[in-house]
């Protein structure tokens, strides 16, 4: 069956979510070291206010994860540095192939699917230069639980009118693709860093290691 549409995940796969790590050479020596472990708590906090029914939305969970990382670091941080490096998140650098990937794919419906808030994906995409290129940008504040929860996924389908078994997800974290792949979307995994498959029982249909590799 054809692909009618597609949908990528943003954070990882379109947009490089350790270029904040020249924003954090400010203040600590080991920026790369300060930009792993936020995205760790970043990403650990959505899965646990979601398994606790707390919802907040991600601009909030990301200040959260970078407040805590501070500290485990040991950083002396100000409040004025922790506003620049969230600054820094919706400024986000896109990797180098994505707006030939996605002029590629023109011709069908091409979405963003994110744990992303509204304001931070709006602003990704603007200071990114890819809006023409994308004709939905859909954020899980809709339905207030992240990913990998069904209600997440089902958003693409549901924006887009068409089935899941029609569209293609494309993350390069490797839990999305699971999460995607058990809700019933087609799934293209881009896996820039050669890292082994989740331990999950879910495959992803075809694997990538760079965007412009999907047509």
């Amino acid at each position: 069956m054809a692909i009618r549409g597609y949908v990528f995940d943003a954070y990882g796969t379109l947009f490089d979510v350790h270029s904040v790590v020249e924003a954090g050479r400010a203040f600590t020596a080991d920026p790369l070291a300060l930009s792993v472990l936020w995205r760790q708590k970043q990403l650990e906090y959505t899965w646990l206010r979601s398994l606790m029914g707390r919802y907040e939305d991600f601009w909030a969970v990301t200040e959260a994860a970078l407040r805590y990382s501070v500290k485990r670091l040991g950083l002396p941080a100000s409040d004025a540095d922790l506003a620049r490096l969230m600054d820094a998140y919706n400024r986000l650098a896109c990797f180098p192939e994505v707006p030939e990937a996605l002029v590629r794919l023109a011709g069908r419906p091409r979405a963003i699917l994110s744990n992303g808030a509204p304001q931070m994906l709006a602003a990704a995409v603007t200071s990114s230069g890819l809006g023409d290129a994308l004709e939905h940008v859909i954020s899980v504040d809709r339905v207030k639980v992240y990913k990998p929860a069904p209600a997440v996924y089902a958003l693409g389908p549901t924006t887009l009118g068409l089935p899941a078994g029609d569209l293609l997800f494309v993350s390069s974290n490797a839990w999305d693709v699971a999460g995607a792949k058990a809700f019933g979307y087609r799934v293209a995994w881009c896996n820039r860093l050669g890292a082994p498959e989740e331990e999950l029982g879910l495959r992803a249909d075809a694997v990538v290691t760079r965007l412009t590799e999907l047509p």
